[in-house]
């Protein structure tokens, strides 16, 4: 075949060994990171991709997998802007914005947000109420429905209150809207204990959490999902919520720890204080 024994041996050392030590390692790493990639439904960044890689005791660096998931063309999707969803009532009293972007919590159960977003189907709108508890950023009540009456605003709150029973001294912050506005609200608030606070007029970010939160969800599902029925859309957000976000999602406020976990963290470093 006219091959010199040098080139034959020299072939077949490399069809064992193909590349350097060091491709070979990135090459493994890429498997890695598009394992969690997917785990994430295709939404993790290179930060929380590389935190969940940690997690799993897999040695690399931030910038190594940055570097990899660019070559890769492995990318997160890129937030839209805020939407407006709730509408103001001039003839409604609103409350101070007493929150005040006081955003960093030290306690559970302190400091709740509430708002509104909305999603398409082929049967029609669905209207999404959440509260997220910021301590953890755990969504601790939510509510759909397919009108955006207050009934909506007040089941999330009910929720939140069945699952965390606060003690009296906690801040709910929401916008102006009309739901929040109400009456029924408001009276719920006062008979919890809740004292209110409420957005400048028309300021998405004096509640920017909880904007973050639904720029996330539509980021990560409604955007990328077209819904057939409303069921099909109910079980979906309760699964990305509940399933997902709730227990699995690395949040960089948590130092790329989910809602549960930080919050289990904190539940454990209070014991032997407690003690």
């Amino acid at each position: 075949m006219q091959v010199a024994a040098s080139g034959y041996y020299a072939w077949r050392k490399r069809a064992k060994h193909p590349g350097s030590l060091r491709q070979q390692q990135n090459a493994s790493l890429v498997e890695h990171i598009k394992t969690a990639y997917k785990g994430s439904k295709k939404a993790y960044g290179s930060p929380r991709v590389y935190h969940e890689l940690k997690g799993q005791g897999i040695a690399c660096s931030e910038n190594r997998v940055a570097r990899l998931m660019r070559l890769h063309l492995i990318t997160a999707q890129i937030p839209r802007r805020f939407v407006t969803t709730t509408q103001a009532d001039a003839t409604l009293p609103v409350a101070e914005n007493v929150l005040s972007r006081e955003f960093a919590v030290e306690l559970p159960n302190m400091r709740w947000t509430a708002d509104i977003t909305y999603l398409w189907t082929q049967e029609g709108w669905l209207y999404l109420a959440v509260i997220l508890d910021l301590f953890s950023r755990r969504v601790v009540g939510w509510a759909l429905d397919t009108t955006l009456e207050r009934s909506l605003v007040l089941s999330a709150l009910n929720m939140a209150l069945l699952n965390r029973r606060p003690l009296d001294g906690l801040l709910c912050h929401s916008d102006r809207g009309s739901q929040y506005a109400s009456g029924d609200y408001q009276t719920r608030l006062q008979e919890a204990g809740i004292r209110c606070s409420m957005s400048r007029r028309g300021n998405c970010w004096d509640n920017a959490p909880t904007e973050s939160f639904f720029a996330s969800l539509k980021r990560e599902l409604i955007h990328r999902t077209r819904f057939t029925t409303r069921q099909e859309a109910r079980t979906a957000v309760f699964e990305w919520i509940e399933v997902w976000y709730n227990r699995k999602r690395r949040h960089s406020t948590l130092g790329y720890l989910s809602p549960e976990a930080f919050e289990q963290l904190y539940q454990q470093q209070q014991k032997p204080m407690a003690a």
